[in-house]
């Protein structure tokens, strides 16, 4: 079973695949939990409650959920920002424990199987990183002089070449990340907001 088995393919239940990852309590399978997820969501095809419902036991249930949380975990220990990640259900808790020893690179562990934090890193970027850039470049091929110039009407020239960095994941210097942070996160932020655009479109 591939990591990259979440591109999105008539007939398949990937609610229902999560489910047998998470009863295979296979190390790899888990190990390569957050990447899959994070596939699933991109290709629209994972659904939260659907594939908790295939699990029959308590005990299932609740290592998809500490895996979920896990993974969660993970993207902000990376510093990855996927604005699908906070209408994810998590453990508050248990969320915060994994953030803390994948900080420190300590083994965590889930319904008692030993997970290697360099292994969770390392997988999640040797394929995630890769299909990320494809996508990037896919982007900027399609993108039109509409999306150009509204951009253009938001940021700042400084501030485009920074989004466009942190869009194809490149390393930001100490200083880029600190403007970026100060400056163009929460133009980003507020592009984001569905309720902004709702807004915009009334009154535009």
């Amino acid at each position: 079973m591939g990591y990259s088995l979440f591109e999105k393919e008539d007939g398949a239940d990937v609610d229902l695949t999560f489910a047998e990852v998470v009863k295979s309590r296979d190390l790899r399978l888990w190990e390569g939990f957050p990447l899959m997820l994070a596939n699933a969501v991109k290709a629209g095809s994972f659904d939260y409650k659907k594939a908790r419902a295939h699990l029959k036991k308590q005990a299932q249930k609740m290592c998809f959920d500490e895996l979920l949380s896990l993974s969660l975990a993970l993207y902000e220990a990376l510093g990855m920002e996927f604005t699908w990640a906070s209408r994810l259900p998590k453990n508050g808790r248990l969320y915060d424990s994994f953030l803390e020893k994948l900080k420190k690179s300590k083994e965590t562990k889930v319904c008692g199987v030993i997970l290697s934090p360099e292994r969770l890193k390392n997988t999640f970027n040797n394929y995630f990183k890769e299909e990320e850039r494809g996508l990037s470049e896919l982007v900027a091929m399609k993108e039109d002089f509409g999306v150009e110039y509204a951009l253009s009407q938001v940021f700042s020239p400084k501030q485009k070449e920074l989004f466009f960095k942190k869009l194809k994941g490149e390393k930001l210097t100490k200083t880029e990340r600190e403007y970026y942070s100060r400056a163009v996160r929460k133009k980003v932020m507020a592009l984001a907001n569905p309720e902004l655009h709702r807004l915009a479109q009334k009154i535009g």
